[in-house]
């Protein structure tokens, strides 16, 4: 598996990557995360493996997003979907930027939840949306009712801004700015870098 983006975090002393996602390598291991009792109530794909393979192919094809499994030291532990906002029902809940990005994840092995991998997986995610040189903000929009993601995306660096009403969820709007991302993190970023 070839990584579109790697980093070694410093702050966990691992190599966390992004790969694209490929159907019929990844089909199983999805469905397998989506089936988890605590990603079902934020994702509720947990329907028959067929379907699931279904839904994931049509997501495949959508080109306004790229899937991606994210892994530490190797291991796929989460799954990201990477979108530009613009040709997403969320760019109706605000006035979006034309390269704006947006983001969902999940983590799919339930060995890396509480351990303090959440924060730095999406850092990286969002450093590597941040490397399309016009995009200025990435947004989020995780359940309203989703506390400790929520909680995470602030540590990150992300703001609230409203709760929006999405087909699927009333989701809580927020915003990472470029300025204060890079701020945030310089160190971490400066580090990886020399």
């Amino acid at each position: 598996m070839q990584p579109e983006f790697s980093f070694y975090d410093s702050t966990i002393q691992m190599t966390i990557a992004f790969v694209k996602v490929e159907l019929e390598r990844d089909v199983e291991l999805l469905h397998q995360w989506h089936q988890q009792p605590y990603v079902i109530p934020f994702w509720k794909l947990d329907i028959p493996f067929e379907k699931y393979k279904v839904h994931l192919k049509t997501f495949l094809e959508d080109k306004h997003q790229t899937l991606y499994l994210g892994l530490i030291d190797g291991v796929p532990m989460s799954y990201w979907e990477a979108y530009w906002v613009k040709g997403d029902v969320v760019e109706n809940c605000y006035n979006p930027h034309p390269e704006d990005q947006g983001i969902h994840l999940l983590i799919g092995e339930e060995e890396y939840l509480g351990k303090g991998y959440a924060l730095p997986v999406l850092r990286a995610m969002v450093q590597f949306q941040f490397l399309a040189s016009g995009t200025e903000k990435v947004i989020a929009e995780p359940d309203i009712t989703n506390e400790k993601m929520i909680h995470v995306f602030e540590k990150c660096g992300f703001e609230k801004a409203k709760p929006i009403e999405l087909p699927d969820k009333t989701g809580m709007l927020m915003y990472c700015d470029r300025e204060t991302f890079e701020r945030r993190w310089e160190d971490v970023f400066k580090t990886a870098a020399t």
